[in-house]
């Protein structure tokens, strides 16, 4: 199989001298690091990556490729769980792993591929890559193991049901040039400081998180490969703060359609990572996430929202409103056994 992958990818083909190392290697080692190293051999940078753009019309449009990024050793059981609930996913063809932390020792990653094999099926296969940098750029990067047109961007302490993630799905297929996701935060601006600030509002919002984040796989490339220099300066506020690439992302697509992102319902979804968790379940989870610190975090992402305004030079972030639901029941009230409910509510007595 590693044969077949050296002769047809046109990155082996590319880096020959390195793949027949790698050739080497995997005939001196367990099946078990077979997985690793080739998970790390498909980790070019964001330049080779860059070099040949595929064809979008060449990328399947019946489903999509679920990325995620991994970085606390705490979270391994839960990203596992996580995986094996999106492998289940109709709408799903495969999903990336991408792990962030180039200082957690192989033994660890080597485990986890063979963890996550138990969970990996023809339908929705699961690959580890394990990243040799922390920058948070990475998630976007147009990978040629991505080959699907819809790329599901999202956090390792997000759980969704697979009916929301297929929910989802289906409104991206009808509006793919849109940020689809179950997250929404708002920018706005500040008249006492006369400043942009990163915010939450009840009735708009203008940036989707990547806690689940969809989109088309041009925006990938548009925002690794594109916007020359300026993209380039906006990238690096993103690896100086560590913080932000989920705001760029929204940034960068908007400038392109003049629009804001979409809402989705979801029917069921367990954020492990937000702050406002209680109890001792999930504390660890809690403690490994960038957000764990609400104030600091939110000041640090106003900060963002300000820098790309003075790098871009404008403000391309536009509103939306509502959101949209799965099911559309009837809003009438009537009267029933003594009680006011939707007139479509059966009420037993």
């Amino acid at each position: 199989m590693l044969l077949a992958l050296y002769s047809n990818s046109t990155y082996f083909q590319m880096k020959k001298f390195k793949a027949m190392f790698i050739l080497t290697l995997v005939l001196m080692s367990s099946f078990d690091f077979l997985i690793l190293v080739f998970s790390l051999r498909l980790n070019p940078n964001s330049s080779d990556l860059c070099e040949n753009k595929v064809d979008p019309r060449t990328l399947r449009p019946d489903q999509m490729t679920v990325v995620i990024s991994g970085y606390s050793e705490h979270r391994i059981p839960l990203l596992q769980s996580i995986a094996a609930r999106y492998s289940a996913a109709a709408s799903v063809s495969s999903i990336l792993i991408l792990w962030c932390n180039p200082a957690t020792p192989t033994q660890t990653i080597s485990q986890l591929s063979k963890n996550l094999s138990h969970y990996s099926t023809v339908n929705a296969p699961i690959s580890v890559i394990h990243e040799t940098t922390a920058s948070l750029n990475s998630r976007f990067y147009p990978r040629e193991s991505i080959d699907t047109h819809a790329v599901l961007i999202c956090d390792d302490d997000v759980e969704l049901d697979s009916s929301s993630i297929d929910f989802a799905f289906n409104i991206w297929k009808s509006n793919p040039n849109h940020l689809i996701g179950f997250f929404a935060r708002s920018h706005a601006y500040d008249l006492n400081t006369k400043s942009w600030i990163y915010t939450i509002s009840s009735d708009k919002y203008s940036i989707i998180l990547t806690k689940a984040m969809i989109m088309k796989w041009e925006y990938l490339w548009e925002y690794s490969c594109g916007g020359g220099k300026v993209n380039e300066e906006l990238r690096k506020i993103v690896d100086a703060e560590r913080n932000c690439e989920d705001i760029l992302m929204n940034f960068v697509v908007a400038d392109k359609i003049n629009a804001g992102p979409i809402l989705a319902g979801a029917e069921r979804v367990r954020d492990w990572g937000d702050a406002r968790n209680e109890g001792r379940v999930g504390k660890e989870e809690r403690e490994a996430g960038l957000s764990s610190r609400r104030g600091e975090h939110r000041k640090r992402r106003g900060d963002c929202i300000r820098e790309f305004h003075r790098v871009l030079g404008r403000m391309p972030l536009r509103y939306s409103y509502g959101k949209v639901v799965k099911s559309v029941g009837e809003q009438g009230l009537c009267e029933k056994s003594g009680k006011l409910v939707f007139c479509d509510q059966q009420v037993f007595k």
